[in-house]
């Protein structure tokens, strides 16, 4: 797996290692305290195989395996919302490692969309499935590092972004410089939230390392992937919004392209997971799991 590290700047600035799961085209972060070793995983992978419906723990181990190779100690399993083109280790990481995971509190409000979507009235317990519900403003400490949660919806009503120093991880809203912004028309999206999410990620300091939670390359002539870019180099190059694109003409543009995208083959599997925390449905009587699939809803 593809990974590469962005060392931390001086004080209050973490170290940053990204590993990237070709298969969702997702990126996983290992966010690391340099004083004290104490480390976050954000947005960490399961293996998914649609053809089979099976999981694998492949890329998350391998994330695992490095933060204890590198004699770190994780202190955070974190999420920045239910992701839908991938299944998170949430669960099984907060296993292996004993650390409390998190996401968001307005997952509640996802958790409701979906039990309509699902007819699953009793599904998705996220008090249960999750140690800590974050509200926008909410701060608390990885190591001697304070991080910081913005609400940013719009790719969901519930997305969150994780700012700790002079790093900033903003999931599916900015992608690369090149790429542009994440689409916003899945249920419970929008464009308007979106690009005001973009314009507050915006408003940070012109040096704030901005870290994707996605990237699909070859992009021109990139053949690597990429997910780190300041600010700065955002607000003045992203395809997208840089330069100072009205409100409106970002609308439309993301709204034009949004409705091109097909649905992630991953993505009515992965909801009824990831709003469990990252857990399979209840077993049934014959001691198997079985996901629930609407039919012509999409």
């Amino acid at each position: 797996m593809f990974n590469r590290y962005s060392p931390s700047s001086g004080p209050n600035s973490p170290n940053v290692t990204g590993f990237y799961d070709p298969a969702s085209g997702s990126i996983m972060y290992v966010v690391a305290d340099p004083e004290t070793q104490k480390a976050a995983l954000i947005d960490t992978v399961l293996d998914f195989d649609p053809p089979h419906a099976r999981i694998r723990t492949d890329s998350a181990r391998e994330v695992l395996d490095y933060v204890r190779d590198t004699g770190l100690e994780v202190s955070w399993v974190l999420d920045t919302h239910p992701h839908a083109d991938h299944f998170m280790a949430s669960a099984w990481l907060r296993q292996e490692t004993g650390a409390p995971n998190a996401i968001g509190e307005h997952v509640r409000d996802i958790a409701k969309l979906w039990r309509e979507i699902y007819n699953l009235p009793d599904a998705f317990d996220v008090d249960r499935d999750f140690d800590r519900l974050f509200a926008d403003g909410d701060t608390f400490q990885l190591g001697n590092l304070i991080v910081r949660v913005m609400l940013t919806p719009g790719h969901t009503l519930g997305s969150i972004t994780y700012v700790i120093g002079d790093a900033a991880f903003v999931h599916d809203t900015f992608m690369h410089v090149d790429s542009g912004t994440a689409r916003a028309d899945f249920p419970g999206g929008s464009s308007a939230d979106l690009y005001e999410s973009l314009m507050a990620i915006l408003a940070l300091p012109d040096d704030t390392r901005l870290f994707v939670g996605h990237d699909y390359p070859p992009v021109g002539n990139r053949k690597d992937p990429a997910w780190e870019a300041t600010v700065a180099d955002h607000r003045a190059n992203n395809t997208h919004v840089g330069g100072g694109t009205t409100e409106a003409d970002y609308r439309k543009l993301r709204d034009d392209r949004d409705a091109t995208l097909k649905l992630p083959d991953r993505m009515l599997y992965a909801l009824q997971f990831n709003l469990r925390g990252g857990r399979l449905p209840p077993a049934e009587q014959d001691g198997h799991h079985y996901y629930k699939i609407p039919a012509n809803k999409f």
